[in-house]
């Protein structure tokens, strides 16, 4: 009997700490997640996996232009430990709930640049980008609730979807802190 408990704890302990180090890994370092919604078309589609590395995060980098990042939009809003586990994809797999507060974007702009939109066209800092990743120009009628032209402040990021006539993205909430930049893409399954 004492030999069927011991087997029975160490199964248990075993599987508890499989549970933990998951977590830890897909908190901190890689998770996988699904795209849900067409935001970033072409250059995702919806239902498509990709790879999210959590390290940008975990060690407060800021994304370079051109970067496919996941935030949280929630931008007014601290974040805390709990929002990191109930994001965490592992957790959403878990428990099959799926947070509308996170979203893929591209890294258009970096602290201090200055972001305007001409003739349906983007520019930073003065300069029109070449932008071969977005679906379709940007459409005028599309409603801008942020100030143009629009400074990106220290510490955030300015995040367009490549898809920009049906994307919610920095044009209505603002710029992203940097602790709202939850991982960068890796690659696509």
């Amino acid at each position: 009997m004492q030999k069927i408990v011991k087997q029975s704890f160490s199964w248990v302990f075993s599987i508890l700490l499989g549970i933990v180090v998951a977590l830890i890994l897909s908190i901190y370092v890689v998770q996988p997640t699904k795209v849900l919604g067409k935001s970033m078309e072409p250059t995702l589609h919806e239902q498509e996996q990709i790879i999210i590395s959590k390290l940008p995060n975990t060690f407060n980098y800021h994304p370079n232009y051109g970067e496919i990042v996941i935030i949280d939009s929630r931008v007014s809003q601290k974040r805390s430990f709990k929002d990191d586990l109930s994001d965490n994809g592992l957790v959403r797999l878990l428990t099959g709930n799926h947070s509308d507060n996170i979203w893929i974007k591209r890294v258009i702009g970096k602290p201090g640049d200055v972001i305007d939109i001409k003739d349906n066209q983007l520019y930073r800092n003065g300069e029109k980008l070449n932008e071969t990743y977005i679906k379709e120009a940007m459409n005028s009628t599309n409603p801008v609730e942020v100030q143009l032209p629009y400074t990106v402040p220290k510490d955030s990021v300015f995040v367009l979807g490549d898809n920009r006539n049906h994307s919610r993205d920095s044009r209505s909430i603002g710029a992203v802190p940097i602790d709202h930049v939850l991982g960068v893409a890796l690659f696509t399954k």
